[in-house]
């Protein structure tokens, strides 16, 4: 870990699939950052007299770290189901950093929404409570809500879209849609089967299957390299020449096409070379 005073970055259990990702701490450890790399194929720096060839661009973005700690506190109602200290629910052995989640004043401020306490002595004892916690979602549901809307968002059946200009208002968009699109955002960050009670808590309606539309290619957020997707060298000359010929004729060769060549010579014969007349 670094000394202290400095931002610190840093692997934690990514909240909704317990898989590592990158985060960052501010330099007070008061404020938890998560970090995302921008992709784009066939990208690099240049830096100084060298060429870095990752070209990934990553960006820092707040979060709330309740939803980390709620991981945990919902790690211990499985496995033990008993009301403990928060200092031995939130520990993991191989993301020791995960302790930092618990100075972040936030945190110890919000906790209450997602937990039941009891206290013995001077000793408070901490246990998960899904009831709380899906009242704490839903109101972060509204919240985004809010959001998109202000933001004019495109959500609903033309949300693949949303990156294209459209003359058009859209004027189908309805509140299930909205709510829907905000799930599936606070959903990046809670496990998949408590996604599936706050949908259920949300009452929100199944989906309808809409016409398939072919895919959209979107740029990726990961902080994984980009691989090439093929191998570029397989193509050799005999498959560019069948290219060339499978390829759409322009109007002025199927003009060229429709005349009469009889008698004519090809270019090629005025410069190749005459035959020897026979005695």
């Amino acid at each position: 870990m670094k000394p202290d005073g400095e931002p610190l970055f840093t692997r934690l259990r990514n909240p909704s699939t317990g898989e590592a990702a990158l985060y960052l701490f501010n330099s007070s450890a008061q404020q938890l950052f998560e970090v995302k790399a921008f992709h784009e194929e066939y990208r690099s720096w240049f830096i100084g007299q060298t060429v870095q060839h990752d070209g990934r661009l990553l960006f820092a973005t707040p979060m709330d770290p309740l939803f980390l700690v709620l991981f945990y506190l919902i790690k211990a109602e499985k496995e033990k189901g008993k009301f403990q200290p928060l200092d031995q629910v939130v520990i993991d052995s191989e993301f020791s950093s995960c302790t930092m989640l618990l100075q972040c004043g936030r945190v110890m401020d919000s906790l209450h929404h997602v937990i039941e306490e009891k206290e013995i002595g001077n000793k408070k004892f901490y246990k998960y409570s899904q009831e709380k916690t899906l009242k704490w979602l839903k109101k972060k549901v509204n919240q985004t809500v809010k959001v998109l809307k202000s933001n004019n968002v495109c959500v609903g059946g033309r949300v693949q879209s949303a990156t294209f200009i459209s003359g058009k208002q859209i004027t189908d968009v309805k509140e299930d849609d909205y709510i829907r699109y905000a799930h599936g955002l606070i959903s990046e960050y809670i496990p998949e089967d408590l996604s599936i009670e706050l949908s259920k808590y949300l009452q929100l309606p199944e989906l309808t299957s809409p016409e398939a539309d072919p895919p959209l290619k979107k740029r990726k957020f990961s902080d994984a390299p980009v691989e090439a997707e093929e191998d570029y060298t397989k193509f050799n000359s005999s498959d560019l020449k069948n290219k060339k010929t499978t390829s759409k004729m322009s109007a002025a060769q199927k003009a060229l096409a429709k005349v009469d060549k009889t008698g004519m010579k090809t270019m090629s014969a005025f410069f190749s070379a005459k035959p020897k007349a026979t005695k």
